[in-house]
């Protein structure tokens, strides 16, 4: 059964976010957690295992692009390629609900990569939550957004999420409200901006 932890949504128990960081650095665990576009699902960077289980809960093949969460637009050029006016126009627009397809470098593990296009997708999320365990951990969490087979919509609450996934994931945390609109997705490995998902975030700045 996973665990369930209640995170305060503007001041998070730092006790409660080291179990969370623990979990992951420790056990290897595989948390759904909230962001500022619904859910998501969450693991280390290196957690193999974890990578191959998100996949399985959203029914996805290997061509799956994963998002590697920051804390900080710094943390962004050590995983992936910026040009000056990619640089320019995503940090305008961070943190907040979008999602950047980029170039991976060298520091991204090839198993994380698109298998063809070497890309990952990258972001910073605007959530108080979030943030303390991405500041806790000390170094990305791999991601995906929690949108079940079948389903259009991340799931938004936290215990629906343990109902549903009580046996697939490790951690369940709450944090109070959080939309049900999952990111705005921008491929910018070309030159220019292409937005391939229209979500949370403003999309006129790309057009």
């Amino acid at each position: 059964m996973a665990r369930f932890v209640d995170l305060h949504p503007e001041n998070p128990q730092p006790r409660l976010v080291r179990q969370v960081v623990d979990a992951l650095r420790d056990d290897d665990a595989l948390i759904a957690y909230p962001t500022d576009s619904g859910y998501a699902l969450g693991c280390r960077l290196g957690n193999r295992d974890g990578r191959d289980r998100i996949l399985k809960i959203r029914g996805l093949d290997e061509r799956h692009h994963f998002t590697l969460l920051c804390s900080e637009f710094s943390q962004l050029g050590q995983l992936v390629h910026i040009d000056n006016a990619a640089f320019r126009a995503i940090k305008a627009c961070t943190p907040g609900p979008y999602t950047f397809i980029l170039p991976g470098t060298p520091e991204v593990p090839r198993r994380l990569l698109h298998p063809k296009k070497k890309t990952v997708g990258v972001r910073i999320p605007d959530h108080v939550a979030t943030q303390a365990i991405l500041a806790e951990l000390g170094e990305p969490l791999l991601s995906s957004t929690l949108i079940l087979p079948g389903e259009e919509e991340p799931r938004t609450i936290g215990w629906d999420v343990k109902e549903e996934l009580d046996h697939a994931v490790d951690v369940v945390i709450e944090a109070g409200e959080t939309p049900a609109v999952p990111t705005t997705v921008v491929e910018w490995t070309d030159g220019y901006p292409e937005v391939l998902r229209e979500g949370a975030g403003d999309v006129s700045r790309f057009e």
